[in-house]
Parts: C-alpha cells; structure tokens; sequence
C-alpha cells in the first residue's frame, strides 16, 4: 500500500487529466486504486472514480480537522494497492498564508510523497529554479517527481530532460505531448463533469492507454510512500449513534450530481434508504419520506427538465404539501420558477417565487461560512460557525421581502445580502455546499426532521 500526491505549480497545468489517466491505466493493470481529491471539487472526484472503479473522497481542511482527514483517509487507502490525491492548484496554494491548509500541508499530513505536472508549454530552462525553489520552499515536503506536460516535441523534450537531470535530483516519470485528444471539455465551474459526457469511459480509457505508453507506472509505485505505521483513530461522527429508517429519494442524473462520497455513505450509515430518481426522466418521484437535490449544470438541461412536466408538478405538490426537502444550488435553481440562461428562458418545479437568472461572472465563489438562525427549519440548531462552500454564476430575482432564510452569511455572498437557506413549507434550499463533518452533521439533522415529520 502506497500513496501520491499529484500536484503543479500552478491550476490547469493537466493534474485532472494526468490524475485521471493514471487510476485509469492502473486500473487496467488489475490495481485497486483510492482516489482522493484536495478541497471541495465535486467535478474531478467524478472522473477520478470512474476511472478508479472507486468512489472518490474529498480531503479539506476547510470543512474536517485533521483528525478527520486523517481517519478517512486512512479507512479508505487501507484495503488499496495504492491511493492518488490529486490536489487542487498549486503545491504551495491555500486559503491560509501560512500555508497551513494548501496542498503540501496535505502532504506532510498524509506523509505522501509528491508528483509534479509541470506545465512545460514556452519555457526550457525555467522549469530549474521553479523545480529547486518547490524544493527548498519547505524540505519537508516529499517532492519525488515530475511529469512534463504539454511538450511540444522531441527537441522540446530532450532539452527539458536534460535541464531536470542536470540541475534537480527529481525522478521523471515520463512526458506527455501536447495533444487536444486529451483535453476534457471545460466550462465556468472547471470540467465537463463526466456524468454529463456520454464518452466518458472511452474518453478515461484513452487516458489511460496513453499514460500506459508514456508514463512509468513501475516507477510511479515505487515512489510512493507507504501508509504510516500508525493507526488512524476513529472520530465520533464516523461512529452514527442513532438510526433514522426512512426513505430519502436524490436526484442522480446528467443534470444533478454533485454529492460528496461520504455524504452519501452517511445517510446509509444513519439507516437512511437513498433511492435515485432522474429528473430528466422519471414521470414522479419515487415513494419517499423527503427529498435531496444536490448541486449541478440544470441550465445545460433547461429543454429536458422543463419538459418533463409530470415530475416537475409531483415535486411542486408534494413539497408545498410539507414532504421535508433539502436543496443545494443546482437543485435551489431547480425549485425556483423558471432558468434564464443565455436566450433561454424554461419553467422549473416552481415551489421557490422567483426566477434563476445565469450571468457571465461568478456570483458566489469559493469557501464560505454561515452562522445558522434561532429559528432553524431543522431541529437543534448548530451555535457554531458552519464552514462549507459555494461556486454559482446565478442569481435569484423576484423573492418576496418576508422571505425567511436560515443562514446568515459571515463569509461569502448566499442567495442575497447576505442571507442563504431559504424555508418555504418543510424545504430548505441554499447555495452553499454542506458536508457532514463532526462540526456540521447536518445529515442527523436533516434525516430528524424527515423521521419527525413522516411520524406527524
């Protein structure tokens, strides 16, 4: 059992595309891979596992402590051939200046030895003092490797290798050319997710014949570093004291998909039944006690979504009739009157009065925090500082002025001034991002309210 970081120096340098490959490529070679992702990406983790044959795991400091870090890596590298992390930006990037929360503190954590994909497009000789300055920044950080990426030939290729061997002690792996063969199809959240890609697998099999032909993948292994002798040590929320046996039907499909691994795990560790119903398709929701939208593209299924009208008015009755929902931006948009997005203009299950406009910037981006409301829709409400996150280019017009909301927004921007998680009958539907942690077990809570409610 062993472990890699892949990282860059830099966003975009292709660790998604490298990463992807490479569980692909071992994969095929009959390994049983881990994937993990840092930060709160729900994009990468779905090519990761489909390439891996695995679920993959987001690993944040923002949202756990390390000790929760530690635990959930531990029980899932435990049983694998080896695990991949793929980072987020830059080796040396975080929220936190100290770097206390970047992707090398990930390392060090982990005690992971680190691969970099440098982005190797207009430059030779540079690649030396960027190499040996990673190195130096911080000794402590297991810098093993490298991968040069978007290569622009063979003379291009000589020339860096021969500048990497004389001037680092860094083991190359292998090179990979500039090819728009590989490049997944990007768009304002980052990349195509790969449910949404009807070539998903042969797109992810080519990756990984590819890293097979210029990667060495025996020597991937053998850098990598083994699991720390130590134990990883339970947490209290990975031990679910209480059972709640109901019925949660989640939307699983082209247009939602953004849920994090573990979340999911939750809700049937803490006795729940998750049943999959696709908005795209399904005429009505399957039988259930409550509802979970998550995150997704519904602008990109704006004519598919809107024309399924039987399942669009099941989800408006049986909400405003009081079935306990939870919604998280996609699925916020999903419940609003309409979409605008671009020259489009499509009904949605309207149980939230106002309209989903897209616009061409960002309106909400990256960590937030909130701090939840006396008054909470669900029961016992947390007095801590809620940490998550939020990526959305919409925005909600036409709310009414006594609309009740469950958050107040200390950190990022919400639904407006301010204000996220808005109530209307047993609904809650925000922009943020939740994850169940032992700081948020918002899953208990939820699952409470939908056992309490399904009893009155």
């Amino acid at each position: 059992m062993g472990q890699i970081l892949i990282s860059a120096a830099n966003k975009s340098a292709g660790k998604t595309i490298v990463s992807t490959g490479i569980c692909a490529a071992l994969h095929a070679q009959g390994k049983t891979i881990q994937p993990f992702k840092k930060g709160p990406d729900y994009i990468d983790p779905m090519w990761l596992s489909a390439a891996a044959q695995r679920s993959c795991y987001n690993l944040d400091f923002w949202t756990q402590s390390e000790q929760e870090i530690l635990q959930l890596f531990g029980a899932k590298s435990e049983p694998c051939d080896i695990s991949i992390i793929e980072a987020n930006k830059g080796l040396y990037d975080g929220l936190a200046m100290d770097g206390s929360n970047s992707n090398a503190a990930l390392a060090k954590l982990l005690d992971s030895s680190v691969v970099l994909v440098l982005d190797c497009r207009g430059t030779i000789r540079g690649i030396a003092p960027l190499l040996l300055g990673y190195q130096q920044f911080d000794p402590a950080v297991k810098i093993k490797g490298v991968i040069l990426n978007f290569v622009g030939g063979q003379r291009h290729e000589r020339k860096l290798r021969q500048i990497v061997e004389t001037y680092t002690d860094l083991a190359i792996l292998g090179v990979m050319y500039k090819d728009s063969e590989l490049l997944l199809e990007e768009r304002y959240l980052g990349l195509m997710p790969s449910n949404e890609d009807p070539q998903a697998q042969q797109r992810i099999q080519a990756l990984g014949q590819r890293i097979t032909e210029q990667i060495d993948l025996e020597l991937l292994l053998a850098l990598a570093s083994p699991l720390p002798d130590t134990q990883f040590k339970q947490t209290v929320a990975s031990i679910p004291a209480i059972q709640y046996p109901v019925r949660i039907a989640y939307a699983k499909d082209r247009a939602f998909g953004f849920y994090y691994a573990d979340d999911l795990n939750t809700f049937s560790e803490l006795g729940a039944t998750l049943i999959p119903f696709d908005t795209l398709s399904d005429h009505q929701l399957p039988a259930a006690d409550g509802v979970f939208i998550g995150g997704g593209f519904p602008e990109k299924h704006l004519d598919a979504l809107h024309a399924n009208t039987s399942l669009r008015s099941d989800i408006q009755r049986k909400l405003t009739a009081g079935m306990p929902a939870y919604a998280e931006c996609g699925g916020l948009m999903y419940l609003c009157n309409s979409i605008h997005f671009k020259d489009h203009n499509r009904s949605m299950v309207g149980l939230i009065d106002a309209d989903c406009h897209m616009n061409n910037s960002p309106q909400g981006r990256g960590y937030t925090q909130f701090n939840e409301n006396p008054d909470s829709i669900w029961p016992e409400p947390s007095s801590a500082t809620i940490h998550a996150h939020e990526f959305h280019y919409s925005h909600l017009q036409g709310l009414a002025q006594d609309t009740a909301f469950n958050f107040t927004i200390t950190r990022g921007c919400g639904i407006q001034q301010q204000r996220d998680g808005l109530r209307i009958a047993n609904t809650l539907a925000c922009y943020a991002h939740q994850r169940h942690t032992e700081q948020n077990p918002w899953i208990n809570r939820f699952l409470q309210f939908v056992a309490q409610a399904s009893i009155a």
